[in-house]
């Protein structure tokens, strides 16, 4: 019989979301670890997490990540994590940069959205404490401005990150611009609500990675609302797997 590889699916189990939009959202670090167990359990191969306040918002606050990550390390040793640096969480690039600089728990790796300003000096600092990158292309502008930088060849992953109107030419046509820059960085490929589903299967047929979870869609392929993370994931592998 032959081996297949199993699909690379990283489970985002929260993202900017607040608990208003699905009753299983996870925000607490408690939240963060059980939504962890579920999804490595479903067949995730990482987890990507946005900590939070108390009021449920993202948050970069030193302390705020130090315990999301604790607690998700606690509750699956070893199993791939990372976290947003996104700007709206803290919308001022040197304050971003300082608060970053002060984490002392570190992920194994954080996303940084390279049309954000500060975001090289930011990727950067990253790479300077071990933490790895994830360089977040949102649009061919920063597709270009990233395959023109020098960090390009740092980064350990690239996610071509679309928004929910994207369709799979979008996609292609950066694809092809992440492709011209010569990186040996894995490419992953995402869409957020209405195309979260299409860009999971066009991932599929282009041989990238990809993710879903809570953070890009609520629903799933039938357009039921989803239970929880877990469910997100083992309906990504489903389909991957057709």
């Amino acid at each position: 019989m032959a081996n297949f590889p199993i699909p690379y699916v990283k489970a985002c189990i929260n993202g900017a979301r607040t608990p208003d939009q699905h009753r299983n959202l996870p925000v607490t670090p408690e939240q963060l670890a059980a939504a962890a167990v579920s999804v490595h359990r479903a067949g995730a191969q990482a987890v990507h997490l946005h900590p939070k306040a108390a009021r449920g918002t993202d948050s970069l606050e030193p302390d705020v990540v130090a315990a999301a990550v604790a607690a998700v390390r606690h509750a699956v040793p070893g199993f791939p994590l990372g976290v947003t640096t996104g700007f709206w969480a803290l919308p001022d690039a040197r304050h971003r940069l300082r608060a970053v600089e002060a984490w002392n728990v570190l992920p194994d790796f954080a996303s940084v959205n390279w049309h954000e300003p500060g975001s090289q000096e930011l990727a950067q600092l990253l790479l300077s404490k071990g933490v790895g990158v994830e360089a977040g292309l949102f649009d061919v502008d920063a597709a270009r401005a990233w395959a023109e930088s020098d960090l390009a060849a740092h980064c350990m992953r690239v996610m071509v990150e679309l928004p929910p109107d994207a369709d799979t030419s979008t996609a292609d046509e950066i694809l092809a611009v992440v492709s011209s820059a010569g990186s040996h960085a894995p490419v992953l490929l995402h869409g957020l609500d209405e195309s979260a589903w299409r860009l999971v299967q066009h991932a599929g047929r282009r041989g990238v990675q990809t993710r879903i979870g809570l953070e890009d869609t609520l629903r799933l392929p039938d357009g039921t609302v989803a239970d929880d993370n877990a469910a997100l994931v083992t309906a990504a592998l489903d389909l991957l797997s057709r």
